[in-house]
């Protein structure tokens, strides 16, 4: 019996071959994971179904540059972190040039649950130290988010465990001083 990632490279490795029904198996099976890792990032769920149509156009788009080194996921998973946080500098752009005031300081209980409202945190404090290092942000994001192990990210990212394991540890101190000062 083959295992549901074996079941997934196979249908990749067809789809990067030029299969056109191996891709769109593959997208109707990875719908559900995307979108729920996109919900991870975005907490409204209009704006986390838009992030995931995007992350599988950009699968299908860019599926030739997947070339079975890795599992599927291991290359899936950056591509749906960089659509949730694209969608998001999206909207926060659109809402600047519209003159939007900026997040409020506090999550408005009546307009959003606590847990959307420390999300919409997160990714804030995401994106301003992207600005300055994003390669911490990339390991941390595809770990505590996407929920890689350390040796996919490391992997993925080409660099030794040791330095995926030192990279989370910054972002993670990082995060939590740009958290506290909200």
């Amino acid at each position: 019996m083959t295992s549901p990632s074996t079941d997934l490279d196979a249908l990749a490795a067809r789809a990067a071959a030029g299969d056109a029904a191996a891709l769109d198996a593959l997208l109707t099976a990875i719908r559900p994971d995307v979108l729920r890792r996109c919900t991870r990032i975005l907490p409204f769920s209009s704006d986390a179904e838009d992030a995931a149509q995007e992350a599988l156009i950009a699968v299908a788009k860019g599926i030739h540059g997947f070339g079975g080194r890795s599992r599927f996921t291991t290359w899936l998973y950056p591509v749906v972190a960089n659509s949730a946080f694209a969608t998001y500098r999206r909207m926060r752009r659109t809402a600047d040039e519209a003159g939007l005031d900026q997040a409020p300081e506090v999550a408005d209980p009546a307009r959003v649950s606590v847990l959307a409202g420390t999300r919409l945190d997160l990714v804030e404090a995401l994106e301003k130290l992207r600005v300055d290092q994003p390669h911490v942000v990339e390991a941390v994001v595809l770990r505590d988010l996407m929920g890689l192990d350390y040796a996919e990210i490391a992997e993925r990212l080409d660099v030794p465990l040791g330095t995926v394991k030192s990279r989370i540890n910054h972002a993670r101190t990082s995060l939590r001083v740009l958290l506290a000062v909200r």
